[in-house]
Parts: structure tokens; C-alpha cells; sequence
């Protein structure tokens, strides 16, 4: 969909992970919209424009997406959930069926709430997206509720291979 900035717009450059600001007219192609996130096109390249800036795009209307976690009880089921709604931008599969999340960890702390740390890394170790999409990750665990810290650490061992993707992911990628 070809659309225009409404209003000087923050975004993030791909894979430099530079921030910068898209000015008020431009003249953008949407990529991909997924988890909220927006990845456009421009004549300068491919940019991440943020869920909280997305009302920036003219005339685009966000897909309605199922929420995370349905209400009730937190548990390690409602964490993957969350992460699997979390894309890297340049693909259209979600970081846990792309096989980037290694490691979950919660811990309960007396009063009840919870502590989250994560384990992820990325396709490729020079990507300058790794900390907007950690970023993302952890902003969509905290948001869990009962959940008190969240925390996503990017590690390289193991490194990644296209044989970690799942039967899912690899299906969405059409490698199956």
C-alpha cells in the first residue's frame, strides 16, 4: 500500500538500526505490518516506524490483531504468546517460529508478581536491529500482567542457523 507521511515521523533505518525522523509528505510503500510495527519503503530505503507512530501514515488502518494473552493467569505460555508477537522487520515471521528465542526464564517473586528474562539473538550478528527488536520484545513481556521486570539479552551461542526456523515459520517463508 502506498501511503504518505502526515507528519514528521521517528523511524529506524534497516539493518543500520539508525534513528531518525521521516519529514511530514513523504511518499512511503508499507513493507510489511506485523506485531504492530511497520516497515516502509521509501526512495531511500527501508525504515521501522513504531506502533505509537504509525497514525503517521495517511489513510492506514493497523490489522486488528489478537491480543497477546487472553485475561487470566500469567504463566510461560502467556510469554511465548507475547513473543510471538515480536518481527523482525525485514521478515515476515515472528522471532520465536524464526527460532531467535533461546532461552525464558520467570521467576515469582512473593507478592505475587513476576520477573521475565529472555534469551535471543538475531539472523545475523552485524544486524543494527538487534536492540530495537530485543526492544520490542521486552516491551511487549512487561506489558504481561503481574509481570514486574522484563529483560532480553542477546547472545550469539549458538549462532543462528535457518534450520532453527520452525515448521511454521519455515512454511510462512515457503521453504517447505
Amino acid at each position: 500500500m502506498e501511503t504518505t507521511l502526515t507528519k514528521d515521523t521517528p523511524a529506524t533505518a534497516i539493518p543500520a538500526g539508525d534513528v531518525l525522523t521521516l519529514p511530514a509528505g513523504s511518499s512511503v510503500f508499507i513493507a510489511q505490518a506485523l506485531g504492530g510495527n511497520v516497515t516502509v519503503r521509501t526512495d531511500r530505503g527501508l525504515y521501522r516506524i513504531a506502533s505509537e507512530h504509525a497514525g503517521a501514515l495517511a489513510g492506514y488502518v493497523p490489522a486488528a490483531e489478537g491480543a497477546a494473552v487472553a485475561s487470566g493467569d500469567f504463566g510461560e505460555q502467556a510469554v511465548w504468546a507475547a513473543l510471538k508477537t515480536c518481527f523482525d522487520p525485514e521478515i515476515p515471521v515472528n522471532i520465536v517460529d524464526l527460532g531467535l528465542v533461546y532461552d525464558l526464564a520467570i521467576e515469582r517473586a512473593p507478592d505475587g508478581s513476576h520477573s521475565v528474562e529472555a534469551k535471543m539473538t538475531l539472523t545475523a550478528q552485524g544486524c543494527g536491529m538487534g536492540p530495537t527488536i530485543a526492544e520490542d520484545a521486552r516491551q511487549k513481556i512487561a506489558a504481561l500482567p503481574t509481570v514486574s521486570a522484563a529483560k532480553v539479552h542477546i547472545v550469539w551461542d549458538p549462532i543462528w542457523t535457518p534450520q532453527m526456523i520452525s515448521p511454521e515459520g519455515r512454511k510462512a517463508l515457503g521453504l517447505e
